[in-house]
């Protein structure tokens, strides 16, 4: 049957590939639909609820549309390989475009961070989120909320400065993405060391669900199936965990 089902795949990548056949095109766009599915439930993570998710499923499947165009079956990929890269990036292309994080929730969370920066001066050590939350007044999950925003708007920052630079530059080196300099390879093992010993000191769910979300790739929605656990659950063990790293992801990636 798996090799039935591989031929007929084969069949409609043929017919797609040499004819523009639509009726294999829209069969090859159904089975990976699901692909599309997952990164938006991954990217949503960290967005605000007002955020479409069908929105993002416009995004993602154009990224797929974009893939089946342009994916070279003689090339020795797979495709739902090659076509995880089109739709991650045409949703997160589709994000800095609209500019989905308004001038006042990027204020809010500056101000999230000033506020959080002066508390710990004064307490002489870290932060909770429910310190924080008395603070400043807010609930607690709105903390989470806005600091698992502040981060993945500053991710979208990061890859639009990447994407910048490789463009003013590629008239003129050609960017070698499987070597480091000596430098750079110092630096990322010392900071998968150092984030490996914070790991360490979340509890053993934050840990798990880090490990099922970032090593395993699985979503908010399986880890909640796995540990029995509602979507919601498994979402506020995540942003927990993620505000308990803060202070080392801030200073790699938060800080603009």
């Amino acid at each position: 049957m798996t090799e039935q089902r591989h031929r007929d795949e084969q069949s409609l990548w043929v017919r797609w590939t040499k004819n523009r056949d639509p009726e294999a095109g829209d069969l090859l766009i159904k089975k990976f639909k699901p692909l599309v599915s997952y990164h938006v439930q991954r990217i949503a993570v960290g967005l605000p609820k007002n955020i479409s998710r069908d929105d993002l499923m416009s995004l993602g499947m154009m990224g797929l549309f974009d893939a089946l165009n342009k994916f070279d079956i003689n090339r020795d990929l797979k495709f739902d390989t090659y076509a995880s890269f089109r739709v991650r990036g045409a949703i997160l292309d589709g994000l800095r475009k609209e500019d989905w994080l308004p001038r006042s929730a990027r204020e809010k969370a500056k101000k999230l961070e000033s506020q959080i920066e002066s508390l710990e001066q004064k307490l002489m050590r870290h932060a909770t989120a429910e310190e924080v939350a008395a603070h400043m007044n807010l609930p607690v999950e709105e903390v989470y909320q806005t600091f698992q925003e502040h981060f993945f708007s500053n991710v979208l920052s990061i890859n639009e400065q990447l994407d910048q630079e490789e463009s003013e530059g590629k008239s003129f080196v050609i960017r070698d993405d499987n070597t480091k300099t000596p430098e750079q390879h110092s630096v990322h093992v010392e900071l998968l060391g150092d984030l490996a010993e914070n790991i360490k000191k979340l509890n053993e769910k934050e840990q798990l669900v880090i490990s099922l979300f970032y090593s395993e790739e699985l979503t908010l929605t399986e880890i909640g199936e796995i540990l029995d656990l509602s979507t919601s659950r498994i979402s506020q063990i995540h942003s927990k965990a993620l505000f308990k790293l803060r202070k080392l992801l801030s200073s790699e990636m938060i800080n603009t």
